[in-house]
């Protein structure tokens, strides 16, 4: 071997030895510790009073559930109230309230069958009479033992919780006079 390919392979073997480890930068990450800051955390707080673009929410119906101050009585005007709106809250209720909840309503969902708190059926009188925004501040800021959704569901969402919420309460209380005709003959046989 000539000195050219011996200085060639141990210029290679010297040159992979001073790797720079991308995968492990240092720097600080999310959700990590960090004794830089007197609060040990990497993650900081947003300042307060800021908003984020396109975070601005001035909508009180459609964002708190509000109106002039008391819980809204109907759904915002830009909600469609469709089947298909529907089957997204019976998606996402399936998915963050059924576990308490469960899939009827009735407050006897499988975290309450292993031992946790027993929340309130969704058909009872004062439920079934609560405003929609009740149920929209309830999903978005908690209620006893219930923690807040906030930060896991966005706004359109919580409202399509509600509208299935209401599709399930007239569900379990829903009478034969309730159906249209046409429907109701086809549930009876014609009876």
């Amino acid at each position: 071997m000539n000195s050219h390919a011996l200085l060639l392979i141990g210029l290679g073997l010297g040159l992979a030895s001073c790797r720079q480890d991308m995968h492990d930068q240092p720097k600080l990450e999310a959700h990590e510790a960090s004794a830089f800051f007197a609060d040990g955390r990497a993650s900081r707080p947003t300042v307060p009073g800021t908003v984020a673009r396109g975070e601005l929410d001035l909508d009180d119906h459609f964002h708190r559930g509000k109106v002039d101050g008391k819980h809204a009585e109907t759904f915002p005007g830009e909600i469609p109230l469709t089947r298909d709106f529907i089957e997204r809250g019976r998606q996402r209720y399936d998915i963050y309230c059924s576990p308490c909840h469960s899939r009827v309503g009735d407050g006897d969902g499988l975290v309450v069958q292993r031992g946790m708190r027993r929340p309130s059926s969704l058909h009872i009188e004062r439920l079934q009479a609560a405003p929609v925004g009740y149920f929209f501040d309830v999903i978005t800021n908690g209620f006893g033992a219930m923690f807040d959704y906030r930060e896991q569901i966005p706004p359109a969402d919580r409202w399509a919780i509600v509208a299935y919420i209401r599709a399930l309460q007239k569900s379990q209380n829903a009478r034969l006079a309730d159906v249209p005709p046409a429907d109701r003959e086809r549930l009876t046989g014609g009876e």
